[in-house]
């Protein structure tokens, strides 16, 4: 029978494309992952992965081989679930992907509550604004914001992400605080580049209609903090998440305005890879986080 983690291995190198890749997420280096898949390559007699300096893939054997694996790993995976059907026992490595505000302001608590409760439970938390690959990067769970794209990934709605309008009170000192959404191109806004388009702000009446206003500032920045500690500096209105601001808000370092008009609301989906059996640890991760972004 095959060691089950040349199993892992072979399947972390054939989903991250290279032996560095597989080793980065292993925690192992690239030496020992060609040991390990060659290895099972002298075990079975046959040639699973085929490499240059440049490029690797699988054989036609090795591509067929890497789906009995998965397989042979889920089957596992349902078996430890089976074994220990109390939550309490939760236990096993599971890699999440986040958007960063979201990551530092809301999931961090989350994951530190999960370490208190589940010790045998190690989860790996990435930071990034971009959409990963899950399965070429492997990912076992995504936290994504936004309408997702028609896709084979399973998903569930966790949350919803709410935006707020402020600007420090220097500031508001210095121009008009601004009544009504047209009021902002009277003066400056710092352009979020995580919004499409950048420069149309979204806004609803109280009757729920839909609209947008052109805005305009000389400040373009793609990260949350930063943004921030722009509005901090007082260099115009910043359209944001509420979970990046709202401490300030609270403290009185910036200033809501146009509270009366609603702003964006995104959905918060939890994603993972379509397969025929989810493993507890991650059931109770998405869980975690539904409970976490409802409190």
């Amino acid at each position: 029978m095959p060691d089950l983690l040349n199993l892992q291995t072979l399947i972390a190198a054939a989903t991250s494309g290279s032996f560095a890749g597989a080793a980065k997420r292993l925690g192992i280096s690239p030496a020992m992952v060609g040991r390990r898949i060659q290895a099972l390559e002298q075990e079975y007699g046959v040639k699973l992965i085929e490499r240059t300096t440049r490029t690797q893939r699988l054989t036609e054997v090795g591509s067929r081989f890497l789906v009995k694996a998965n397989r042979i790993i889920d089957e596992l995976e349902e078996l430890n679930d089976i074994s220990r059907p109390d939550a309490e026992a939760m236990s096993g490595r599971l890699r999440l992907s986040a958007p960063t505000t979201l990551g530092i302001k809301r999931l961090a608590p989350v994951m530190a509550e999960l370490a208190e409760r589940h010790p045998a439970l190690s989860v790996e938390l990435n930071l990034s604004d971009r959409n990963v690959d899950l399965v070429a990067e492997g990912y076992d769970l995504a936290i994504r914001i936004g309408e997702l794209k028609p896709s084979s990934l399973i998903a569930r709605r966790v949350g919803s992400y709410h935006f707020v309008c402020c600007a420090s009170p220097a500031y508001l000192d210095r121009f008009a605080v601004p009544e009504r959404p047209e009021d902002l191109r009277l003066g400056r806004c710092i352009l979020n580049l995580n919004l499409v388009p950048r420069d149309e702000w979204p806004f609803e009446t109280e009757g729920r209609e839909s609209f947008t206003v052109g805005v305009r500032g000389n400040i373009e920045i793609d990260n949350g903090e930063a943004l921030r500690m722009a509005a901090l500096a007082g260099a115009g209105v910043i359209y944001v998440p509420v979970d990046l601001v709202a401490d300030d808000i609270a403290d009185g370092r910036l200033v809501e305005v146009l509270a009366g008009w609603r702003k964006l609301v995104l959905p918060i989906h939890a994603i993972h890879p379509s397969r025929r059996f989810v493993p507890g640890r991650i059931g109770a991760v998405i869980e975690a986080i539904a409970r976490g972004l409802r409190d």
